[in-house]
């Protein structure tokens, strides 16, 4: 049997940095990157030989899906998208990410972590500009008002999200209220405002060979 008492992410762990996979899990003590842990998991540790250059550009591409829940479709469609685009195409993935309404409404509090964020979307809980939007992969704009639908079971949900988020930071394209809660895009973020570590061109360079 484990020691510890609930989930561990061990993608955390592997990775050796916070990834907030397990919400609330991430802020606290029981995190294994906060507890200092520095052997991979399993009962037994062991040495790992030095990464290929394409397994250093996998393990980036891997990082970066789990980071956000995609699939390697969704993956697909969202670089796809980016190539299309002017200016640098590991920057137009990672911003096109954090537009996501599944990863505002997260970044917002109205969720506890990205799983809950997209239950409540699909489930009709959150709107944009007054409309019900049911669609995570949604793409905010600038001017975009984001609120949590009018209902006991959203009320509550968000209500506990925002108690736990608490102390965080807020995105700096983001203005958020707390009563009544919503969100306003003040602006469309940069590369800058994207606050996870990753190598996006390694990314690049795997996905355009």
């Amino acid at each position: 049997m484990g020691m510890h008492s609930g989930p561990v992410c061990r993608f955390c762990r592997r990775e050796g940095l916070k990834l907030f996979l397990k919400g609330t899990r991430c802020d606290s003590p029981k995190c294994p990157i906060t507890r200092g842990r520095d052997t991979p998991p399993g009962m037994h540790s062991f040495r790992r030989g030095k990464l290929s250059e394409y397994g250093v550009q996998l393990r980036e591409k891997q990082k970066l899906k789990r980071i956000y829940g995609l699939r390697e479709r969704q993956f697909k469609v969202v670089f796809s998208r980016a190539q299309r685009r002017k200016g640098n195409t590991g920057e137009a993935v990672l911003i096109e990410l954090e537009r996501r309404l599944d990863n505002v409404v997260l970044a917002s509090g109205f969720a506890v972590s990205r799983k809950q964020s997209r239950q409540m979307i699909t489930h009709g809980m959150i709107r944009v500009n007054g409309r019900r939007v049911n669609i995570p992969s949604f793409l905010v704009r600038s001017g975009d008002v984001i609120t949590p639908y009018a209902s006991e079971r959203a009320e509550k949900l968000v209500a506990a999200g925002l108690e736990l988020r608490k102390g965080r930071g807020v995105p700096a394209w983001l203005e958020i209220q707390e009563v009544p809660p919503q969100t306003k895009v003040t602006q469309l973020p940069t590369r800058g405002d994207v606050p996870i570590e990753i190598q996006e061109q390694m990314i690049v360079e795997l996905c355009s060979k």
